[in-house]
Order: structure tokens, then sequence, then C-alpha cells
């Protein structure tokens, strides 16, 4: 664990989702440049535009914003925040799914290459682009895994999208599974540090979650585990009680350092992580959004 720490100081001393303390005195930005996904969580109902505006929690924005207006968005709200040091990419979809996202990235690594540069995936891709993300000036990377057992994932999430095929129940689970692991070994390897996201589900990975600390000890800087929000197609589901997500933590953090004041932020997060503000469109301008039919899995 210590050479961990050691390897990553760099990032911990800057990243407010590397380290709690940081909260009120240095934001951040999501980039809603990504709203495809591949692949579909029971739990995760994806909301784009005036419908989004109530809610916070990841998968929502006000709307998709085009690669060609992040440098005018950027230069703009960082004249009204001076505290933004790290520019992300957290969906609405997967980050590695969208091409946008490596033409943002490739925008950021030459209009902002003092900014801080971090995604958020699911893991999929994350073994065929974990060299690229490095190579564009990535450092850290935020992969969901909620479970390590194909049978626990299979409840979790009904199908996956790879290499131009439908993998449905455990055989999807199975490669999902297979490549997180694969990416996150990556990832170490290309200097990345890795957060791992796991979402708390009492019913389902309530009693496994631990084996993900230890999967992925040697290989991830942090393990955040978040309790479920109960929607879509486990909104009958209960939402974790504070204890349980305490003691699931302690249990995990034997085997790898958690994470315990995530705010499970908007798509279009900006600012400090205890602020509510998030990309709008502004009066009286059209903004070039995509259509609706690319926000759907």
């Amino acid at each position: 664990m210590n050479q961990k720490m050691s390897k990553f100081a760099h990032i911990t001393k800057v990243h407010p989702c590397y380290n709690e303390k940081l909260h009120d005195k240095i934001g951040r930005i999501h980039l809603p440049v990504a709203p495809k996904c591949n692949i579909a969580c029971r739990f995760c109902k994806r909301s784009l535009g005036d419908e989004s505006l109530c809610e916070e929690r990841p998968g929502v924005a006000h709307h998709i914003l085009k690669p060609a207006d992040v440098e005018d968005y950027l230069n703009d709200l960082l004249k009204k925040m001076d505290n933004i040091k790290v520019i992300g990419i957290a969906g609405p979809g997967d980050s590695l799914f969208n091409k946008e996202t490596f033409e943002t990235l490739e925008i950021l690594q030459e209009k902002f290459p003092e900014m801080i540069r971090c995604l958020s995936t699911n893991g999929l891709l994350l073994p065929k682009y974990a060299k690229r993300l490095a190579d564009l000036g990535v450092k850290t990377v935020t992969t969901t895994v909620n479970a390590v057992d194909p049978k626990i994932q299979a409840q979790i999430c009904d199908w996956i999208y790879y290499e131009g095929k439908v993998l449905k129940g455990e055989e999807g689970a199975k490669v999902l599974i297979e490549n997180q692991i694969e990416g996150v070994k990556k990832a170490y390897e290309y200097d990345l540090a890795v957060k791992i996201n796991t979402v708390l589900i009492p019913e389902i990975n309530g009693e496994h979650i631990v084996e993900v600390a230890k999967t992925f000890k040697d290989y991830a800087f942090v393990q955040n585990i978040i309790p479920l929000i109960p929607m879509y197609k486990m909104e009958n589901l209960r939402r974790p009680t504070c204890d349980e997500i305490s003691g699931v933590r302690d249990n995990s953090e034997e085997f790898m350092t958690q994470f315990r004041a995530c705010q499970q932020c908007r798509a279009d997060a900006a600012g400090l992580l205890h602020q509510k503000n998030h990309i709008e469109q502004e009066k009286g301008k059209n903004l070039d959004i995509y259509d609706l039919k690319h926000f759907s899995h």
C-alpha cells in the first residue's frame, strides 16, 4: 500500500476525488461529451435535458457537449472558477465507447496541459485503450466494478455490447469482469492511478464487495463504495443503510484504501465537490447537441 501511495502522491495532492481533504479547496469539471454506453446496468437510467436539472447523480447531464465547443466552454468557465485543477470525462455514457472522448482529450492535451485529466469507465474497453489514455496525458481512471463473480454481476448488468455482439447474462458478465481486471492491470502498468467505484446493492453484492477489494488490491489505488440509488429496474430494491455502507467499507479497507466522501456527481458537474453547479444551456444560445437517439444504450 505504501508503494502505491508514494507512486501516486502527485495525484493525491491535487485531485479531490482521491483526497477528501481537498473538497473545499480544489474544483473539477466533468465534460459530458460521451453519451453512448456499451453495457446495460439495471440501476442506471440516464437523463438528458431539462428533466435532469433536479437530479444529482451520475448518468445525467443538461446537454451533450461537442468536442468543438470544449475549448470555449472551458476558457469561459476557468475565468469564473479559478479553483478548478481537474478536468474529467464521466459520461453520461461510457467514456471509452465514444470517439468524442478521445477527440476531447486531444484538445485538453494541447490547450490545457496544466490540468489533471481523468475519466470514468465501466472498464470493458480499458485493455484496448489504457496505453492511449496514458499517451494522451490522462492521470487517473475511475473504473466501476460491482462484482468479480459472473453470477452476481449478471444480476446487476443485463447485457454488454462487445466486438459487435450483444452478450447477455453470465456470458456477458464474465467478459466484462475479465476485461475490467486486465484493464486495471494495464492502467497500473502505464502509471494511471485507478479508483474502483463499487455500487453497494445490499440484496445482491453486499457480502461480495470485499472480494472486489481483494481482486484489485495490487493495482488500484483506492476503492469508492457508493450506495445504490434505487431506480430503473432496481427501483424496488432498498438503499443501503449508513451502518451497512460503513461495515462494507471497513471490511474492504483491510485490502484497499477506502474513499468515504463521494458526492455521486453528475456527468456535467463543475466547481467544488460540495457545490451543485453544472453545465446549463445559456439563454438565447442555440447549443449544438446530439439528437436524443444517440443517448440510448
